[in-house]
């Protein structure tokens, strides 16, 4: 028995016949294949708009239209308008941020009504032979396979865009980060194009160039990664789950110097000090953190260091009133001074010593189990040296003294030192 002819269009094995049984039935299969679409499909069975139900119904019409005007002709599948309807839809789908799936399961889903649709067709003219089911099966996969493959290129193809543009944005919003200077409106603008919105605070992280690709995985939306000579400065996002105290673990092994978490305003600065720290640490097995070489980058003269070390070391006292402030900050300042004895701090600071032990609970009270690190000590008594030494010389700017009013001039002096 001799086998049938395979064609490389098999819509070519369809008579005049079923091309007319087709064209009488368009308008219902249009219907048809529309509702079932929308409907039986999950990704689209939701969707519950006007437009999108009015675009699902234009672009099932073109096809059926093609595929009537396809049969017992050896044609291409799609013309290239058909072919860029399709292309249209499935870069609308990567624009809408939906997957390909739901697309290629109602092209599916197409395939199996069409098949039913036009056996109908053909067989309210006449009887419908086996052969004629499995010719007309063979035309609607392959011309559902030429749909999907123009869908599944424009998805393609839209990704690409995207990715380029995102990518685009992303380097952008780093650009104007590690530049500073750029105005507030500006920023948050390009960090919302990215999704940071809203931009507060952010951490810097040194990493070996050869770390770049990887960290672009890594930290995907929450990271933007700038390369930067042999190394890459990563930019994280205060708040994610890449959240600086779990840095740490993340980035062993990998060379990195963990850089201070700080407002984005601060960025450059705090990048500058990350570099500084790499330069000190020299090769690094383990990954170095800023906030550890603070006292070294202090007493290299560095003032953003001694800042973060004052922000870091005492913020404990943050939240206090400064009336109640300054004084256990006074008072801790000599203690430290004088090795916790205190006679000397109450002599020193013109108070009962009485007065000492109750502030020093408090300081206690606020630093728990710091106060007796001597690294702390060290640390807080160079804060505090900042601290102090600012609100003296602040106070000093504002009262020249006992012999000068504020012109210059002398002035006059009663006994016991009252102007």
């Amino acid at each position: 028995m001799s086998r049938p002819t395979v064609h490389p269009t098999p819509w070519q094995d369809l008579g005049a016949d079923v091309a007319a049984a087709l064209e009488l039935r368009l308008t219902t299969m249009v219907d048809e294949l529309t509702r079932g679409v929308t409907v039986s499909v999950p990704g689209f069975a939701g969707i519950d708009q006007p437009r999108f139900h009015r675009d699902a119904r234009e672009t099932v019409r073109v096809a059926l239209r093609r595929f009537v005007t396809l049969a017992g002709t050896g044609e291409p599948a799609l013309t290239p308008e058909v072919r860029e309807v399709y292309v249209a839809l499935g870069a609308a789908e990567a624009r809408e941020d939906r997957g390909p799936e739901a697309l290629i399961s109602a092209l599916r889903a197409a395939a199996r009504l069409l098949l039913r649709e036009a056996s109908d067709a053909v067989l309210a003219a006449g009887p419908l032979s086996v052969d004629q089911v499995l010719r007309i099966a063979d035309a609607t996969n392959a011309f559902v396979d030429e749909l999907v493959a123009a869908c599944t290129d424009g998805y393609a193809q839209q990704v690409r865009e995207l990715a380029g543009e995102r990518d685009r944005r992303r380097h952008r919003l780093a650009e104007l980060l590690l530049e500073g200077g750029a105005s507030p409106h500006v920023v948050q603008q390009a960090a919302a194009a990215v999704g940071w919105d809203p931009l507060e605070r952010v951490t810097p992280v040194l990493l070996p160039r050869v770390e770049a690709r990887e960290a672009r995985f890594r930290y995907g939306s929450e990271g933007l990664v700038s390369e930067r000579g042999d190394e890459v400065v990563v930019i994280i996002r205060h708040g994610t789950r890449f959240d600086r105290d779990l840095l740490g673990p993340r980035l062993r092994g990998r060379g990195a110097v963990i850089g201070p978490t700080a407002p984005w305003t601060d960025l450059p600065e705090a990048v500058r000090l990350t570099e500084l720290t790499a330069r000190l640490t020299g090769g690094r097995e383990v990954e170095v953190m800023v906030d550890d070489h603070l006292v070294e980058l202090a007493l290299q003269g560095h003032p953003s260091a001694v800042a973060l070390l004052v922000r870091s070391r005492l913020a404990a006292f943050d939240g206090l009133p400064e009336a109640q402030r300054r004084p256990l900050l006074v008072t801790l300042e000599s203690w430290l001074r004088h090795w916790g004895a205190r006679a000397p701090v109450a002599e020193e600071l013109f108070v009962h010593p009485q007065t000492v032990s109750y502030r020093m609970r408090r300081v206690r009270q606020l630093l728990g189990v710091r106060l007796d690190d001597p690294a702390y000590r060290f640390e807080a008594l160079l804060a505090l040296a900042d601290v102090l030494g600012r609100d003296v010389a602040h106070t000093a700017a504002a009262d020249p003294g006992p012999g000068v009013d504020p012109q210059g001039e002398t002035r006059s002096q009663h006994p016991g030192g009252a102007s």
